[in-house]
């Protein structure tokens, strides 16, 4: 029999769990038996697979490092036959690392150190964990490969150069890398200059899932050393793929000597080379960013053990695609929507929500608020006196909203969904304890003109109109006093969210933006409602991040505050 030339390789794109040991082994050690069964050699899992990314202060925490440490004694009990490269913590004389294990014939053969600590925007791995310092090659039959996570393949002239020049002709990359528009680009674009630059093949291994505001958008990849893409794993689905890689397409390499090298063979049992897998259709950015929202959705409910959904149904466009979302992330049965009007509310708005409602199958509910409102006023009647009507009074209204939602999350366990979008929170143009109140913000990270274009896009999608086109049609507003119009208080949305976008996610000063031809007002209007705003984005439930710089986790304002542009 003539041994073969290949290796075959399997990519387990899982969906973990922070904290869920059982359950993020019980995937990796299944996925470790269908590798096994499809004749692989390695079979390669996401950073910090075993404890869920990221962890954050959990790390801090004595059982949390040493239950994770004991997965990997139970995971390379199944590694008969197979190699594995799994992404966990581990703890050396004292030191707490992010590794990557390699396991094989029932034994650990080697445990690799991230050395690049990413932190910045969503990362804070310097807070948590100490940098490894060296790397190990290892051989199969005349070709080196080596280890590395996430960051430190992103450093130019950095550790990919020093394992390529030790004589690495493969670089194997596991990945927790969350998902923002136009992300799987950078990817792409990076690992290619890598790979191009240094003469190497790269099999890039990425999680899937949400976690908080984080999701994870898998879309896992081999690159040549011509940067060409061999194979990419879908995008936002839990993916096992095997893939075989030519050991003579790999460019041979002398290895530096001083650099530790671990053997390993492959099986003596003949394997018929595989077909090449079909590359997925590429996304456009209202498909990745719609898929991104709803499994941020889905796991937000499903890892925090809720299963139903409540919102307020206004008849716009924000809650319409809210509803939207919820619908494909929990089911129609899963989801109510409660039209909660007041005086100021026009007709057509109650039957855009109930049409809303209707098409898309969820349960809904009327509850008028006037009543509530009108005692509001009569108790606060004495104490307002004087007063002339003002935004008191229309935030009333969205607070009794928000506390009949609430009741309605009390009494029947369901979890309240806002629908305020980046436009809005960017500058403040939301009530706390009104439409704020609740446990997940939806489309807190999308700008009010991108909610325009994925409504449009579902409406599509479903080749029918869904969402009410009059919905998508007319003015937004708040509806809390006569004849209101956002733009009574905002600058149009078609202006307001590139100044918003260029001011929060690029950091640019107010005089460059003003420079590139927006309006000196606006731009300074803005500026200012964001900054004075800080103070309620603090206290907004957490929402999924769709952009390169979300408020929260990667924008970390002082509320006090007397820096003004």
């Amino acid at each position: 029999m003539q041994k073969r030339r290949f290796i075959r390789l399997a990519i387990a794109q899982i969906n973990s769990c922070v904290g869920d040991f059982s359950g993020n082994s019980e995937k990796i050690i299944s996925c470790l038996g269908r590798s096994v069964q499809s004749g692989c050699d390695i079979v390669i899992f996401p950073e910090l697979a075993v404890c869920g990314y990221p962890p954050e202060d959990l790390l801090f925490k004595k059982n949390f490092i040493a239950q994770n440490q004991r997965q990997i004694d139970l995971i390379k009990k199944h590694t008969s036959g197979i190699t594995a490269i799994v992404g966990f913590a581990s703890k050396v004389k004292g030191k707490l690392y992010n590794s990557a294990a390699m396991l094989s014939g029932g034994k650990v053969l080697d445990v690799y150190h991230k050395m690049h600590l990413p932190n910045y925007g969503v990362f804070d791995e310097k807070r948590y964990f100490s940098a490894g310092t060296s790397f190990c090659l290892y051989r199969i039959i005349d070709r080196y490969f080596a280890i590395n996570i996430c960051e430190d393949i992103w450093v130019d002239d950095g550790l990919v150069a020093r394992q390529a020049k030790a004589g690495a002709s493969l670089v194997i990359n596991i990945n927790a890398s969350p998902y923002h528009i136009n992300k799987i680009y950078q990817r792409q674009k990076m690992i290619k200059a890598q790979a191009r630059k240094h003469r190497i093949f790269v099999a890039y291994a990425n999680l899937i899932g949400g976690q908080d505001e984080l999701v994870f958008d898998g879309q896992s990849m081999l690159i040549s050393s011509r940067a060409r893409v061999l194979f990419t794993a879908p995008a936002f689905e839990e993916d096992l793929s095997f893939i075989d890689i030519d050991l003579d397409a790999l460019p041979k390499k002398k290895y530096s000597k001083g650099v530790k090298i671990i053997s390993l063979g492959l099986k003596d049992k003949e394997l018929h080379p595989l077909s090449k897998a079909p590359k997925p259709q590429k996304l456009n950015v209202t498909d990745e960013v719609f898929k991104a929202l709803v499994l941020g959705t889905k796991d937000y409910f499903l890892k925090n053990g809720f299963s139903k959904a409540v919102l307020g149904l206004s008849g716009g466009i924000d809650s319409a695609l809210v509803a939207v979302v919820a619908k494909e992330a929990l089911g129609s049965q899963n989801v109510l929507g409660v039209a909660l009007p007041s005086q100021f509310n026009a007709p057509e708005s109650l039957e855009d929500a109930k049409s809303l409602a209707m098409n898309l199958g969820i349960n809904y509910k009327e509850i008028s608020i006037q009543e509530i409102f009108e005692s509001y006023l009569k108790t606060l009647e004495p104490h307002f006196q004087g007063q002339s009507w003002s935004v008191a009074e229309e935030n009333i209204q969205a607070r009794i909203r928000g506390n009949i939602l609430m009741g309605l999350s009390n009494k029947f366990g369901w979890l309240v969904l806002t629908t305020g979008n980046k436009s809005e929170m960017s500058v403040g143009y939301a009530t706390l304890y009104g439409d704020m109140a609740g446990g997940f913000a939806v489309i807190k990270d999308v700008p009010k003109t991108l909610v325009y274009k994925l409504a449009q896009y579902y409406n599509e999608s479903r080749y029918r109109q869904i969402i009410p086109q009059r919905v998508i049609e007319k003015a937004p507003s708040a509806e809390l006093r006569p004849n209101q119009k956002d733009t009574d208080t905002l600058p149009a949305y078609e202006e307001l969210d590139p100044v918003i976008k260029y001011y929060v996610e690029d950091d640019m000063p107010v005089s460059e933006i003003i420079k590139k031809g927006f309006s000196k007002d606006v731009v300074l209007k803005a500026a200012k409602m964001v900054d004075r705003s800080e103070y309620k984005r603090r206290q907004s439930p957490p929402g999924i991040k769709i952009t390169p710089r979300a408020f929260g986790r990667d924008r970390r304002m002082p509320i006090t505050n007397r820096f003004y542009e």
